[in-house]
């Protein structure tokens, strides 16, 4: 359909005010999926606490301070190996540890030191938290401490399990029902789910609800990126791509606005909910994109979407879709005979060809693996830094704004190689130069951490189009869409891998740079593709990757929306972003 969809956008224009009115309507509520991605930063945070204790507290003492109630106390804590004596009303002595207490035998004098026997009991009477910070977390709510702290560790990765499953289902799903449809029931489900995480009874139903709500906010930003795609021109379409990206930030940077107001973890996740309630409200009457209408011959449907994308964008005449049609079927005619090797069935396993295509699968996966486990990584870690996690976490989706605008310009100035590469490495070092950085110096920590995600950032917004150029018509769909695949196992492995900071400060940091150091490296032995037609066969792509200079200086540059415009023609729509 790439000849009548180019010959569309000249007629209508590329990105006139109905694209652009359907285009911001639609990332709009793309910030709810940065909004719920990041939201369990601060919802399932776990503070300070000891064990609770079986009766009334009339003295506290910790080292050498003294008070009347555990609220004073917890301004003292340094160390989660610090302990904490209480003297009940009763007369009893007690030190609560984080996981036990001892009751004290002997009970005469209230002293922080203590010599004498005493007995282990487990925390029977629940947990003591500090809510300095946080008035309430689901960590404070359901206990999810000690032994149970396994559960809390288990709310990311679940719900990433839940995004790698919703793209899938709603991918296949939007191809069948349509875009419109899986747009509103997607948003509808974002609204609902979103709701109901707040009124969970207890641990495991929160998980379930935000299992769906992961599914469905998957969904949309799939979709979405299809659906804004088929709106938009060839000669807007790599920018308005890419920054779809940028709305997921800002839905980021919302989480931290609204965390630093709302200290209450259910209050706190019916702010983040309603704050895309107005896009629920209207995305019903958002058209149907016209070459879905026309795959599905609905031939009416798609011509009043398209005489209103005239009268919208002030073009007297209107396109028409038997003009479409005679265009697309006197191309189908005149490379019919060229496609017809196309028509074979292909698997995973002819990613696996020969030498040269199965080491460009190995390195493109690690690429899209590293992306999204270096995002994810700097992004839950950053409240972790030191200094506000507020403002920590804010910066983090801040500095991703200029990331995408730099992704664009230098994939179509240098090529995506050139630029795949040293950003790539520069995050490797950036992971390296953070662990000798002393750690109270809480600014610089910082603002290394930014650049790190900037770099990474950079490399994950322009690995989508790089790898739909490096792989042949025949299994371009499949290598895309196995290598968002891989992205979506990144990110479920990102959460596990913050977890290691426990293990060593810097251990998430260190496989973040190896990983990336070893894409980068990898990546050298990758073609460069800006500039190159489009392969149509396997032995194509082989014959791209031996001869890097003799192709590159005999093809013109070739725009990257041109590319875009000619991967969307074999299936590339049920891939989207991958976040």
């Amino acid at each position: 359909m790439a000849l009548s969809s180019e010959r569309l956008f000249d007629s209508l224009g590329h990105f006139g005010r109905f694209q652009a009115c359907v285009y911001f309507a639609s990332v709009f509520q793309a910030m709810s999926c940065g909004i719920h991605y990041l939201a369990s930063v601060f919802m399932a945070v776990t503070p300070n606490f000891v064990c609770g204790f079986p009766g009334n507290v009339s003295s506290v003492l910790f080292h050498n301070s003294s008070a009347s109630s555990m609220e004073d106390i917890w301004t003292l804590w340094t160390s989660t190996e610090n302990y904490i004596v209480v003297q009940l009303e009763n007369g009893e002595i007690w030190e609560l540890d984080q996981c036990s207490r001892s009751k004290r035998e002997v009970s005469l004098d209230l002293a922080y030191e203590y010599e004498g026997n005493k007995s282990v009991f487990p925390c029977s009477d629940g947990f003591l938290y500090d809510d300095t910070k946080w008035k309430s977390t689901v960590v404070m709510q359901w206990d999810l401490v000690c032994n149970r702290e396994w559960l809390a560790k288990l709310i990311q990765p679940t719900f990433m399990l839940g995004v790698l499953i919703g793209a899938v289902i709603f991918g296949d799903i939007a191809d069948r029902l349509g875009r419109q449809r899986v747009i509103w029931f997607t948003s509808a489900g974002q609204f609902v789910f979103g709701i109901a995480v707040a009124f969970t009874f207890d641990y495991y139903s929160f998980v379930i609800v935000r299992f769906l709500l992961a599914m469905v906010s998957s969904g949309y930003l799939v979709v979405a990126f299809v659906y804004v795609t088929e709106f938009v021109g060839i000669k807007a379409r790599t920018w308005a791509s890419m920054h779809v990206h940028a709305f997921f930030a800002m839905g980021i940077m919302i989480v931290a606005l609204v965390g630093f107001f709302v200290r209450t973890w259910w209050v706190y996740q019916i702010f983040l909910t309603i704050a895309t309630l107005p896009f629920v409200l209207c995305c019903w009457m958002l058209p149907e994109t016209p070459f879905w209408l026309l795959s599905e011959e609905r031939y009416e449907d798609a011509q009043k979407v398209i005489d209103t994308m005239a009268r919208w964008n002030k073009v007297s005449t209107s396109c028409k879709v038997s003009e479409l049609c005679s265009v697309q079927q006197d191309d189908l005619a005149r490379t019919g005979d060229n496609d017809t090797s196309s028509t074979k069935k292909h698997t995973i396993l002819d990613l696996f060809c020969n030498w040269q295509i199965a080491r460009r699968t190995i390195t493109v996966w690690l690429i899209w693996f590293t992306g999204s486990l270096g995002y994810y990584v700097f992004s839950l870690s950053s409240v972790s830094l030191g200094g506000n996690e507020y403002l920590n976490l804010f910066l983090i989706g801040a500095v991703e704004l200029p990331c995408y605008i730099i992704a664009c310009l230098a994939m179509d100035k240098l090529g995506r190689r050139n630029t795949l590469i040293p950003f790539l490495i520069l995050s490797a070092l950036i992971c390296v130069l953070i662990m000798f950085i002393p750690q109270d110096f809480n600014i610089l920590i910082i603002l290394a951490n930014m650049a790190g995600k900037f770099s990474i950032g950079v490399a994950f917004g322009l690995i989508y189009l790089y790898t739909a150029e490096l792989y042949p018509t025949v299994v371009r769909s499949l290598a895309v869409g196995s290598g968002s695949m891989m992205c979506r196992v990144g990110s479920v492995v990102a959460p596990f891998c913050v977890y290691l900071r426990s293990v060593w400060i810097f251990m998430p940091l260190l496989l973040v740079g190896i990983m990336a150091l070893l894409s980068g490296i990898l990546t050298i032995m990758l073609p460069e593709t800006l500039g190159k037609p489009l392969t149509n066969t396997l032995e194509e792509a082989t014959e791209m990757g031996r001869n890097k200079k003799s192709c590159s200086e005999k093809t013109p540059p070739a725009h990257s929306g041109a590319a875009l415009e000619k991967i969307e023609m074999f299936g590339q729509e049920r891939v989207g972003t991958d976040k």
